[in-house]
C-alpha cells in the first residue's frame, strides 16, 4: 500500500516496498508551484517627499535630487585629493631636529597627537553614527567621501610622524596619559557615543534632540572649531619658515575640514526645519562651556611656554571667534561668546589654498574649486 502523508505539504511520501515505488512513479506527478513573490507595482519616487532623516522614499534611488547641494559637495571633494607621498617632508625632518625650540617641539608633537586620534573618532563617528541615519542616497554618498577623507588624514598625520622620527607608541598613547588631551577626547566621545547605535529611533522627540545635539556639536564644534583652529599652531611655524611640509598637509586637510563642517551644520539646518525642532537653549549654552573649558585646559598645556608669534591667548581668542561664526551659520539666536573678534586674522588665508608647485619638488596638487568657500 503506496502510503502519502497527506497532511504535511512539505512531507515527502514513504516508501513501503520495491514495487509499491514502482506504482509511486508511475502515478502521474503534478507539479505544485511554489509561493511567487507578489508583483507589487510601485509609485515612482517623488523627491519632494525624500528626508534627511524619517525618510519613507527609496534609500537607493539617486535621482531626481531633493537635496542638490548635498551632490556638490561630493563633487567638489572629488576634486580636493591629495595624498601625503605628494608632499616633500625632507626640510621638516632638519627643522625638527635642528632649528625648533624645545617649546617649539612641545607644541607640534602635541598638536598631532591630539588630531591623529580625533581624525579616527571623526571617521567613526559619520561612518558608524550619522550616515546611517541619512534617507536620501546623496547625503550618504557626500558622507561616504567624508568617511574616507578622514582615513586620508589619519594617515597623513601617521606621515608625518614617521618621517620626522617621532615615538610612535608615546605620540598615539598621549591622549590617554596626558589628562588635557584625553579631556577634549573623552568630553567628544561622551557626545558622540550616544548616538553611535543603529536603533535609535529618530522619531521619538528625546532621541531626535539628542542626535541633532550630537551632531551639531561634531559640525560645528569638533570640525569646525576644534579642528578649524587646532591647525593654526603648525601654521604659526610654517609662517615664520618652519615645518613647511607638514603646514602643507594640514593645509589640504584643512580644506576638507571646512567642507565637512558646512556640509553638517546644512544638514542640521535641513533637519530642524524638517522636523520643526526646538532645540532646548540650555543643551547649546552647555555644548560651548564645555567644549571652550576643554579647550582652554588643551591650550595651556600645549602652549604653556608661548612660541614666537603665537601665545594661548591668541589660540582661546580665535577659538572665540570661529566658534560666534558656527552660530551664526546655524542661524542660532545668540553668540556664545559675543563681541570676540579674530585674534589669527590670517588663518582663514590657509583654508583658502591655491599653488602652484615646482614639477621638480613635487607634482602639482592643487586644489580645483574656488579659493574661497560660502558659508551658508
Amino acid at each position: 500500500m503506496l502510503d502519502l502523508n497527506w497532511g504535511d505539504p512539505l512531507a515527502s511520501p514513504v516508501r513501503q516496498t520495491d514495487n509499491d515505488y514502482r506504482a509511486y512513479k508511475d502515478i502521474p506527478q503534478v507539479e505544485e508551484k511554489q509561493n511567487e513573490t507578489p508583483k507589487i507595482r510601485m509609485a515612482p519616487v517623488n523627491p519632494e517627499d525624500k528626508r534627511v532623516i524619517n525618510g519613507h522614499t527609496d534609500i537607493n534611488q539617486l535621482a531626481p535630487f531633493k537635496y542638490p547641494w548635498a551632490w556638490n559637495f561630493f563633487l567638489n571633494a572629488n576634486k580636493n585629493h591629495w595624498t601625503p607621498l605628494d608632499i616633500n617632508m625632507a626640510q621638516d625632518v632638519h627643522d625638527y631636529r635642528y632649528k625648533l625650540t624645545l617649546e617649539e617641539r612641545h607644541v607640534y608633537e602635541n598638536v598631532l597627537s591630539y588630531l591623529t586620534t580625533s581624525d579616527i573618532l571623526a571617521m567613526r563617528n559619520i561612518g558608524l553614527a550619522v550616515m546611517e541615519k541619512m534617507s536620501a542616497p546623496e547625503l550618504q554618498i557626500y558622507q561616504a567621501r567624508q568617511v574616507y577623507e578622514e582615513a586620508l588624514h589619519t594617515w597623513t598625520y601617521q606621515h608625518c610622524i614617521e618621517t620626522i622620527g617621532l615615538n610612535q607608541s608615546e605620540i598615539y598613547n598621549r591622549y590617554r596619559v596626558v589628562p588635557e588631551i584625553h579631556q577634549k577626547i573623552a568630553l567628544a566621545n561622551r557626545r558622540l557615543n550616544s548616538v553611535l547605535r543603529s536603533d535609535i529611533d529618530l522619531t521619538d522627540p528625546d532621541e531626535l534632540h539628542n542626535f541633532v545635539i550630537s551632531y551639531m556639536f561634531f559640525a560645528a564644534i569638533f570640525e569646525g572649531c576644534w579642528f578649524y583652529n587646532g591647525f593654526s599652531p603648525i601654521f604659526a611655524l610654517q609662517r615664520r619658515g618652519l615645518m613647511k611640509g607638514t603646514a602643507e598637509q594640514l593645509q589640504y586637510i584643512m580644506r576638507d575640514e571646512v567642507m565637512h563642517a558646512s556640509f553638517g551644520i546644512r544638514v542640521v539646518k535641513q533637519i530642524i526645519h524638517e522636523e520643526k525642532l526646538k532645540l532646548d537653549p540650555k543643551a547649546i549654552r552647555d555644548m560651548w562651556d564645555e567644549s571652550y573649558a576643554a579647550e582652554t585646559a588643551y591650550t595651556n598645556y600645549i602652549l604653556k611656554d608661548p612660541i614666537l608669534g603665537y601665545s594661548a591667548e591668541m589660540h582661546l581668542g580665535q577659538f572665540r571667534h570661529i566658534a560666534n561664526r558656527r552660530a551664526h551659520q546655524l542661524g542660532l539666536d545668540s553668540e556664545p561668546f559675543p563681541g570676540a573678534e579674530a585674534t589669527l586674522p590670517w588663518l582663514d588665508e590657509q583654508a583658502n589654498l591655491r599653488k602652484e608647485k615646482n614639477f621638480f619638488e613635487t607634482r602639482v596638487t592643487e586644489y580645483q574649486t574656488g579659493g574661497a568657500l560660502t558659508w551658508e
